[in-house]
């Protein structure tokens, strides 16, 4: 961003060396910063202030590096004794603002956005910015509205779609912001007609990139008494325009109650307005051979999702086909809070995350709940019923926790 200088109080240009010759040793120290030389800029710049002590455009400037080089306490420091001198400096609480939101501290970022609206109450890319800072805190409704002035002041229309866009909850596996996730689950499935109930435990370690993701799970689990291992990636990545797809890989034992290889490959493509349609195949291979061929679609509005699955294994006689459902409200606007409920019937791998049982239900049901106390931890727990149509007579009540971590 170019430093704007109409802003500027009188008394920051009240100084003993020549404005223009002063102007020029900055936009120079600028391209230092600009082209990779921040730590030498950061240099220059301190030096100017030595001979020009309290200089609002200088400290704006190396402010505006040190928060460019990640040394956000210092660009704070910078950045705060321009607002005290000046408080209608617009500029300053604009680069102030992108100190705290970079250092993902959004609620004061808003603040500082908002004087920025106060004092240019015409430029959109205020009202973008905090409509920025409102949306990392997960409050869309406030983001929607600061995205919406901006576009009634000119802002790119396409710039303004992508922003609208980004207030849906996303589901394509990245990690808005953070670099690495983890989780820890357990599942606890038990039985009706004293059958020993199963456990499951999953392990997951998921680094996120500016496109997509990649996870490494570990996984055991307990059926019958019987134990197993097994490993999986599983990733996102984005395709083309408002498109993405999820691929997994798992390797089990050579012979056991998980499959001793399991691949999928699901696609997402955004269609029209919050619609969204899906294509997938699941291949199981235990003895033999089994593949689940899926198509789905979704709807997001406000802070509503809703999608409706179909799935089909070939061969399977009466068990054939499945349809689930699930609904969800994202309570607080954001991708990780929500509650949920699910309804299915028939044989399908959607209930089940490992891909290490097949379901076969009459009937089933399911609500969970995610939450999270603070921006890097959060739990889900989810609970669920299911008329058994495997065996006569044998139902299933599941009950499962997850821990997650974000960083």
């Amino acid at each position: 961003m170019l430093l704007a200088l109409t802003a500027v109080s009188p008394c920051l240009m009240a100084q003993t060396a020549a404005p223009d010759a002063l102007t020029a040793q900055m936009a120079q120290i600028r391209q230092l910063a600009t082209g990779g030389q921040k730590q030498l800029a950061i240099q220059r710049y301190t030096a100017l202030l030595a001979e020009h002590p309290g200089n609002g455009d200088l400290l704006l400037a190396r402010g505006r590096t040190y928060a460019w080089d990640g040394q956000y306490a210092a660009a704070e420091s910078d950045l705060h004794a321009v607002v005290q001198q000046s408080p209608d400096y617009a500029d300053a609480w604009s680069a102030l603002g992108d100190v705290y939101r970079w250092s993902r501290r959004p609620q004061q970022a808003a603040d500082a956005y908002s004087h920025w609206v106060k004092l240019a109450p015409r430029d959109p890319a205020a009202y973008i910015a905090r409509g920025r800072a409102w949306r990392d805190m997960g409050a869309p409704a406030a983001a929607r509205a600061d995205f919406d002035a901006a576009a009634a002041l000119g802002a790119n229309p396409a710039e303004i779609r992508s922003l609208r866009q980004s207030l849906l909850p996303r589901t394509d596996g990245l990690g808005n912001g953070y670099d690495w996730g983890a989780s820890l689950s357990w599942d606890h499935t038990g039985f009706t007609g004293g059958q020993q109930g199963w456990n499951d435990v999953d392990l997951s370690l998921r680094r996120y990139f500016s496109r997509g993701s990649l996870a490494l799970e570990l996984l055991r689990s307990d059926h019958f008494g019987t134990d197993d291992n097994a490993w999986a990636l599983d990733g996102y990545v984005p395709l083309w325009s408002r498109a993405y797809a999820n691929l997994r890989y798992q390797q089990g034992p050579s012979s056991g109650i998980l499959p001793q290889q399991e691949w999928r490959a699901e696609v997402f493509q955004g269609v029209g307005r919050g619609w969204e349609l899906s294509a997938s195949i699941d291949h199981l291979r235990f003895s033999s051979d089994t593949q689940f061929y899926g198509a789905g679609v979704g709807r997001y509005w406000g802070d509503w999702y809703a999608r409706y699955k179909l799935q089909y294994v070939p061969g399977a006689g009466s068990g054939s086909w499945s349809n689930r459902f699930l609904l969800r409200n994202y309570y607080r606007g954001d991708a990780y809070d929500y509650l949920e409920l699910s309804l299915g019937n028939g044989r399908s791998t959607d209930l089940n995350r490992y891909g290490t049982q097949v379901f076969n239900n009459h009937a089933a049901i399911g609500v969970a709940w995610s939450h999270y106390l603070s921006p890097r931890w959060g739990f889900k727990v989810s609970a669920g019923y299911g008329e058994g149509s495997d065996v006569a007579g044998v139902n299933e009540q599941i009950l499962s926790l997850t821990l997650y971590s974000l960083w």
